[in-house]
């Protein structure tokens, strides 16, 4: 008998495709999965078995040639839209909020006959504020760990099984940060690759949408269909890995930085040319930047909800708001100019490296849920739009997940993606 659970989203796809497999199977697997998980770890805003099942069953009913999606489950970050599910942004200001149409990536899931299992729980407008979704590493510890955010529900989700892929989006760490805590693979694309329409914005020239997966063929899998594209994962070739400590090595824990030793001698000694990557002087001070950045973007977007429901946020997000208002325009255009130097710079830095390895975070999962962690390795990377894979490599002295940032040039995420498969085999393998 099939162990649904196991398959691959590739294998998903082709099964119900060829109807070896029902989409109706597929989905009751993970509805059992998420009922038997979700009190423990509370990963979903919004979940219905009976509407996820209808779903299915109008996928199985469907005449034509099936979507290249056909069946696959598909959890959807609680930021954005979906016309039969609630959306609420993590905020209590739209917890009744009903949008009348998909956003861009959930309608293109459904178009490709995919089934979106509910909504996961995010941070408050993906930001700071926690939501109650513990992290699936942690519950044989003495108290709960965080999953990471925004994409916490996301991460846990797909960590726990209870989604073979789940939507995040990244304007600092959201994918790479929660996906490094949980031990699962975390994609964000190049900026620009999939479109934001229908998704709440925090910072438009930041705001990324990528995917948490089991597997890195998963993760190319599902954004290639998503996008058009289809990222072939080569693994031949030597690659030339350049391994960069960024500036903000002082934050990485002894597990932070054995993970990145680690992943770099695996790819030496599978083959591999490693050197030590040194940035350019135009890259100093981008976490600073993509910080103002962000909080500016986000005053200009959050107008509405700051001047007539301000009661309705938290401290966290007002002082947000509040930071974006006080950098003012001039800053953040010089800001901004600041980014494209720097973006300028690093593009020579991939004239003599195919991949960067970098910490993914500091170290792992932080105890408690009054935190969802430092975005600090993610937020130059996220600023410069270059496509980011986390890949587990080890694990931190409580035994939490520890992964490694595989950083491609932009618009190369099949060289990024590649690096990241091969990585992940070592990594299975020793």
């Amino acid at each position: 008998m099939t162990d649904i659970l196991s398959l691959s989203v590739r294998e998903l796809a082709q099964r119900v495709a060829q109807r070896t497999l029902s989409a109706e199977a597929v989905t009751r697997a993970y509805v059992e999965r998420i009922e038997a998980q979700e009190s423990a770890l509370h990963a979903w805003k919004y979940f219905d078995a009976a509407q996820e099942l209808s779903q299915a069953r109008a996928v199985d009913a469907a005449g034509g040639a099936p979507g290249l999606l056909a069946g696959v489950p598909v959890a959807v970050k609680d930021v954005m839209d979906t016309a039969d599910m609630p959306s609420g942004y993590g905020s209590p200001i739209y917890e009744a909020h009903r949008p009348v149409t998909d956003a861009a990536v959930v309608g293109a899931v459904r178009a490709a006959g995919g089934v979106v299992l509910g909504k996961t729980v995010t941070t408050e407008f993906a930001t700071f504020k926690p939501g109650p979704t513990v992290n699936p590493r942690s519950p044989a510890l003495s108290q709960p760990h965080t999953p990471g955010g925004s994409s916490s529900g996301s991460a846990a989700a797909v960590a726990a099984g209870m989604a073979p892929v789940a939507f995040g989006t990244q304007t600092a760490a959201s994918i790479v940060r929660p996906a490094s805590f949980c031990g699962i693979i975390g994609y964000k694309p190049t900026f620009g690759t999939l479109p934001t329409a229908g998704v709440k914005p925090l910072s438009p020239s930041l705001d990324t949408i990528g995917v948490l997966t089991r597997s890195v063929d998963d993760a190319a899998f599902f954004v290639g269909i998503l996008a058009h594209r289809e990222f072939v994962i080569e693994g031949g070739g030597r690659l030339r890995v350049g391994v960069c400590t960024t500036p903000y090595w002082d934050a990485a824990t002894p597990a932070a930085r054995q993970a990145l030793t680690d992943a770099a001698r695996l790819l030496e000694a599978a083959g591999a040319t490693v050197a030590d990557a040194a940035l350019p002087d135009a890259c100093d001070g981008l976490a600073d930047a993509q910080s103002g950045i962000m909080n500016y973007e986000a005053s200009l977007a959050y107008v509405p909800e700051y001047k007539t429901r301000l009661s309705g946020l938290s401290e966290p997000f007002r002082a947000v708001l509040a930071a974006g208002l006080e950098l003012g325009g001039v800053r953040y255009a010089a800001l901004q100019e600041q980014a494209e130097r720097a973006r300028r710079a690093l593009a020579a830095v991939f004239d003599r490296f195919d991949v960067l390895l970098a910490p993914s975070a500091p170290g792992e999962a932080p105890a408690g849920l009054a935190s969802t962690g430092d975005p600090i390795f993610s937020r130059m990377w996220t600023l410069l739009g270059n496509p980011c894979v986390n890949v587990p490599v080890g694990t931190g002295p409580v035994g939490l997940p520890v992964g490694v940032t595989v950083i491609g040039p932009r618009w190369r995420d099949d060289v990024a993606l590649s690096a990241a498969a091969r990585l992940e085999q070592l990594v299975g393998a020793r």
